[in-house]
């Protein structure tokens, strides 16, 4: 198969010091892409501004905002079999940057005026075709009820739940515990794993997917 990838946070610039992102290391994603190669796939990964070392076998795509990565992955997507979406790309924007840096002044506040980033894989959804579109739902609270809503509201063939609030399943460590949530079929949680191990059920899951596409002559999983 040819997998699409992203990984990573996206960094939305106030002013040339200063940006919004978010705690995602990346790991997840590069997780994902390096099992992906490692099972013998063609994998290209699109990356926010990480220090992992690319994977071997892996095709990197390096971006910085949301708007670069919506770029990237709409230049990507019609080549894949798989778009997986695992960055974790900001929500909100600075509605004016400043080319030079913002210095302090008499006021004690200051107003930051937000505007949202694209959507991306409601972006892409005209361009999906027969591809297996994977997202992630890292979400405090009930993660599985607004993945749940997101499966539905994208387009999605399955979603990758997870509690970032949890300690050992966050942002940052090298384990996670998720629920994978398919169109069809019962929520299905893992235990604690390593991210490898939770990347290796997740492409398990794209390999049958894709067989099953290909077995029904272009219909579903």
């Amino acid at each position: 198969m040819n997998i699409l990838v992203t990984a990573g946070p996206t960094r939305e610039f106030l002013d040339p010091v200063r940006f919004i992102s978010n705690r995602s290391s990346g790991k997840m994603g590069f997780a994902i892409a390096a099992c992906a190669a490692g099972r013998g796939h063609a994998v290209t990964l699109v990356a926010g501004p990480v220090t992992q070392p690319t994977p071997a076998g892996v095709a990197r795509v390096d971006v910085v905002s949301a708007r670069d990565m919506l770029a990237a992955v709409q230049h990507q997507v019609p080549s894949c079999d798989a778009l997986i979406m695992c960055a974790a790309v900001a929500d909100w924007r600075p509605q004016c940057v400043s080319a030079s840096k913002l210095k302090k002044s008499a006021p004690e506040s200051t107003v930051l005026n937000l505007v949202p980033t694209p959507d991306i894989l409601t972006a892409l959804r005209p361009l999906k075709g027969a591809r297996l579109f994977v997202g992630f739902a890292a979400e405090t609270g009930d993660p599985l009820a607004e993945a749940q809503r997101k499966l539905a509201a994208k387009g999605l063939d399955l979603i990758v739940a997870n509690d970032v609030a949890l300690p050992d399943a966050g942002f940052e460590v090298d384990t996670n515990r998720v629920v994978l949530v398919a169109r069809t079929g019962p929520p299905q949680a893992l235990p604690l794993l390593p991210k490898q191990e939770v990347a290796e059920r997740i492409l398990l899951w794209v390999e049958q997917a894709f067989v099953a596409l290909a077995s029904h002559d272009g219909g579903r999983p």
